[in-house]
């Protein structure tokens, strides 16, 4: 989330640089077009500290764009911001021989409220009331200096008339200016805080949904981030949808002998094989079971071949980890890697599960079941993938190129009431059926 404000800071710096040097330009186009008296003998610093304040803008932007602003170059700025202003100011009665009370009538002073909204988009409020508080002393600065720039001779009056057709001061108006450059830096600042504490929970929450993604499918993050209803347990719909198990065949007296970290690294080697398999073929992995796999085809999206694709990754993911047997080895497995897939159809309960701190998207229904038990059939049935006969059916009809080897009826599936119908894919000894590219990702 640092990374985030940083750069979203950054960026506002950028952005406050090309607004300061649009400001410089124009009031110099101001400068060179305004009429200016005739035969005033003052000296008029305005080119100068247009000149001077130019080049500190264009040394800032730089700045910005080179690395991240130190605090105090963004104060400085703010402090150079305002001493252009104020200079300006102050120069009017010079430029024109007035009395200084000249300048405390001219418009640029709303140029002030200019500079302090500039930093509002920082988003940080500290910058507005810097700009807002140096603002009022510099206004402060003038109105004072006005008053006693000619002791015996001090123009102050209560009359409103008198003040606007003369060079008089009424402290009241001026006192007006001063509240209102306050009244605003406040207010603003104000709402930047509570602006800024939004945009800190929007990153938390734009986080937590990457984040979220990284541990869910796409259209369940979805759902969770996006939807307009909060999700609660019970939640859930029926769908026609395929079911693929996987299972690393005698992995768990094997993990038992080797080292974590190779246990882990030779999970992470499978899991990076097989699930690319399943989401080319549109499958979306419901959840990681240690050493298993449980996906689904057509659940979370509708899908008019689901049945076809389970069958269709089932066939590849053997040809992928026959493949990739070398870099099993690599990884610390001993021997050869085995899996067995299972595929099932039918309708699922997909929804929520759990209690009020703890819920979780997933899948239920009499097909995750059977695959379970087909899944762990294999070893019976002598098969590295297996489908139930009706789902073999199905995916035919629906288009999938693959032929089985065997379809049996009647099989006493472990588990299972009654018998099953089934339809045998990949027997164990012809495992690389397929002539898939397999491209290492362990």
């Amino acid at each position: 989330m640092a990374e985030e404000i940083s750069r979203q800071d950054a960026e506002a710096e950028r952005l406050i640089g090309w607004v300061q040097l649009g400001v410089v330009l124009f009031f110099a186009l101001l400068y060179s077009i305004a009429p200016r008296a005739e035969g005033t003998t003052g000296f008029n610093f305005v080119p100068w500290a247009l000149g001077a304040y130019f080049l500190f803008t264009i040394w800032r932007l730089r700045l910005s764009y080179s690395r991240e602003m130190p605090v105090w170059a963004l104060n400085l700025s703010i402090v150079a911001d305002m001493l252009l202003l104020v200079g300006i100011i102050f120069s009017f009665h010079i430029q024109y021989n007035q009395h200084p009370t000249f300048y405390l009538k001219a418009p640029t002073v709303m140029y002030m409220f200019l500079f302090i909204a500039l930093r509002a988009l920082r988003l940080d409020p500290r910058f507005v009331l810097t700009a807002g508080g140096i603002a009022a002393i510099g206004w402060i600065a003038l109105v004072a200096y006005a008053v006693m720039a000619d002791p015996n001779h001090m123009l102050v009056t209560r009359n409103y008339v008198r003040y606007l057709t003369s060079n008089s001061i009424l402290i009241g108006a001026e006192l007006d200016k001063l509240i209102i450059i306050v009244a605003v830096t406040l207010v603003l600042a104000f709402g930047l805080a509570r602006a800024r504490h939004i945009f800190f929970d929007a990153i938390r929450d734009h986080m937590a949904a990457s984040d979220l993604r990284r541990f869910f499918e796409p259209e369940v993050a979805s759902t969770i981030t996006e939807g307009q209803v909060e999700i609660e347990a019970g939640q859930g719909m029926v769908v026609e949808a395929a079911v693929l198990m996987v299972d690393i065949r005698g992995f768990s007296p094997v993990a038992a002998k080797l080292p974590p970290e190779t246990v882990m690294r030779v999970l992470g080697c499978y899991q990076a094989s097989v699930a690319p398999v399943i989401k080319r073929r549109g499958g979306r992995i419901d959840k990681y079971l240690g050493d298993g796999i449980l996906a689904t085809f057509g659940a979370l999206s509708p899908s008019q071949t689901f049945a076809a694709d389970a069958v269709s990754a089932a066939m590849e993911i053997i040809a992928v980890i026959h493949a990739a047997q070398a870099d099993f080895e690599d990884a610390g497995w001993p021997g050869k890697m085995r899996v067995g897939v299972a595929v099932t159809s039918g309708e699922l309960t997909i929804g929520v599960v759990g209690v009020a701190d703890r819920l979780e998207y997933t899948v239920i229904g009499a097909p995750v079941n059977l695959a379970a038990k087909l899944e762990n059939a294999n070893k019976k049935l002598a098969t590295s993938a297996v489908a139930g006969l009706e789902t073999y059916e199905l995916a035919a009809r629906q288009g999938a190129q693959v032929k089985a080897i065997e379809l049996r009826h009647g099989v006493d599936i472990e588990g299972v009431e009654g018998v099953v119908d089934v339809a045998l894919l990949v027997n164990e000894r012809n495992s690389a059926l397929q002539d898939h590219a397999y491209a290492p990702s362990c």
